[in-house]
């Protein structure tokens, strides 16, 4: 999801990196989902893309089912 809303904003690894004050190997890791990144970091990152990490309870999660798939624009293509 960052690697995604990070192209849709037309942004350079390293340009999205400096909005939240980030290295560019936190944010690689971040779209990677590899290695360990602290949740203040994470948060500051999803911030500066204008995204938000939402907490949930488990039974909501079982009760309503999540769409994970790339949201389509006007025209059908996948951004």
């Amino acid at each position: 999801m960052v690697r995604q809303r990070r192209r849709a904003q037309q942004l350079r690894i390293d340009d999205a990196a400096a909005l939240p004050g980030v290295s560019v190997d936190l944010m690689s890791r971040l779209e990677n989902g590899q290695g360990s990144v602290r949740l203040d970091k994470a948060l500051a990152v999803l911030d500066g893309l204008g995204l938000a990490l939402l907490v949930v309870p488990k039974e909501q999660l079982r009760a309503h089912r999540f769409d994970t798939t790339p949201a389509q624009d006007a025209s059908g293509e996948t951004p």
